[in-house]
């Protein structure tokens, strides 16, 4: 397998390839790239044509070798790019209608790819959960993506479609004058074996919290979002609670998922019924404008639920690390150097064995309260009455349900983009959520459970 020199192309519908991996031999990448080879000229697959992408090729090769599971594999093309030179990811963007972006931490290998997708006018689709690099994408770029018709969606992993399509799915449970005031997600990380965490999310987390100071800088100088009328006060809420219900300890999580969900709140109020499509079908319209007619807006958040109450403690200590070292480039240094440290093991630097990721899964529980009927909200401090439970459950977050989400994201950008908006940066569910990602999901490894619905 040879890596190939690539010619600019203008024209998305005479693009060499459906779709590029752009990192398809990182730990992410090459999980990312196994998902989509299940897809690949099989029938009724919008997914023609593939390349993976990377630094280097013997690299992308191995990883097509683990991926396909076969000797040989299959022809792919093996192309060599690099985020830090910006001409080799122009010349990936002109040969394709998507790029998958698998490289992070996004804040410092992303904008390259952005850049180069919106000018060419191809697809984009990431698994970012860095609320900074999102931001900043649409602030910089989405007037540009919607002239030039560039689709630039992140959080197309598990950060943060089980959390949105999730409270799509609760929203749609508060039928006819009922309304939620509040919906909690409590996550639960489940395993046989020993839980270990993807680094590059680790690494993320800790550039995060380190820059936290520019992420509010840059929303002081945006305009202000439009806010969803919700029903009755905003409650505080604890930062760590026994829920008794669940049987779980839980903390509050500083989560990509409860921004996502409130940018995708704000799309919704500018635009009740959604974001128009390039051509739409008339059926597709009535649909998306059902769809949304059926969301009801909440107050969400998520937390981390443990078994026991000293689970947290690990996680604690990992946040007071970071709150205190990521001040000074030394204890930046110490954090990224030696992660399983400070993390008590739950972030190692060689990442999860396949057998750990094997046995792993998820529950991401939905409590939604709220009121039977919306108007009882403004008399006076009425108290919700009305408590819903509704669940999505799935295989490990980093390695198996990020690449179903993603690769599924995918085939839906391919086979009905007529039906999706000509460009923009938006979040993952004002874009997906009319569409049959929850559905394409449930064949894939996930389910939405509705669980339980009682009074007050």
């Amino acid at each position: 397998m040879s890596s190939y020199t690539l010619n600019q192309t203008s024209s998305p519908g005479s693009r060499t390839y459906d779709t590029i991996i752009l990192g398809a031999s990182g730990f992410t990448g090459k999980y990312v790239l196994r998902e989509a080879l299940k897809f690949l000229n099989t029938p009724n697959s919008p997914l023609k044509s593939l390349a993976l992408a990377g630094r280097s090729p013997s690299r992308l090769s191995e990883a097509l070798k683990w991926a396909a599971g076969s000797d040989p594999p299959p022809e792919i093309p093996l192309l060599t790019a690099d985020t830090s030179n910006p001409n080799s990811i122009s010349r990936l963007a002109a040969q394709t209608k998507l790029i998958l972006n698998c490289v992070g931490p996004f804040r410092l290998y992303g904008e390259p790819v952005v850049s180069a997708c919106v000018d060419s006018g191809c697809d984009y689709l990431d698994i970012c959960g860095e609320p900074e690099f999102m931001e900043k994408m649409e602030a910089s770029y989405h007037e540009k993506a919607v002239e030039k018709g560039s689709l630039v969606i992140s959080a197309c992993g598990f950060d943060s479609i089980p959390a949105e399509i999730g409270f799509f799915f609760h929203s749609r449970q508060w039928v006819g004058p009922s309304a939620p005031n509040q919906v909690e997600a409590y996550l639960s990380l489940e395993s046989d074996k020993k839980i270990v965490g993807n680094f590059g999310t680790y690494e993320s987390a800790v550039l995060g919290v380190a820059n936290s100071d520019k992420l509010v800088e840059l929303r002081r100088s945006r305009p202000r979002r439009a806010r969803p009328v919700i029903p009755g006060h905003h409650p505080k809420g604890s930062v760590i609670e026994h829920q008794k219900q669940l049987g779980l300890w839980a903390l509050r999580l500083p989560s990509a998922d409860s921004i996502v969900v409130r940018r995708t709140l704000s799309a919704l109020t500018e635009n009740p019924q959604g974001l128009p499509g390039v051509n739409e079908s008339p059926e597709h319209i009535k649909n998306r404008q059902a769809f949304w007619s059926s969301m009801k807006p909440a107050y969400f958040g998520v937390k981390l639920g443990l078994k026991s109450w000293l689970g947290l403690f690990p996680v604690i200590m990992l946040g007071i690390f970071m709150g205190l070292l990521t001040k000074f480039a030394l204890g930046r240094w110490l954090l990224l150097k030696f992660p399983s440290f400070f993390s008590f093991g739950i972030f190692q630097k060689k990442g999860p064995s396949e057998d750990e990721v094997a046995s792993a899964s998820f529950k991401m529980w939905f409590i939604g309260q709220g009121f039977s009927d919306a108007s009882l909200a403004s008399k006076g401090n009425k108290k919700p009455d009305t408590e819903i439970v509704t669940r999505v459950m799935g295989p490990e977050i980093g390695y198996i349900t990020t690449p179903i989400i993603l690769v599924q994201c995918a085939l839906i950008l391919l086979a009905d983009r007529d039906n999706l908006p000509k460009g923009g940066v938006f979040t993952p569910g004002i874009v997906f959520g009319p569409t049959d990602l929850q559905e394409r999901l449930q064949e894939n490894g996930l389910s939405f459970d509705f669980i339980s619905k009682k009074a007050l």
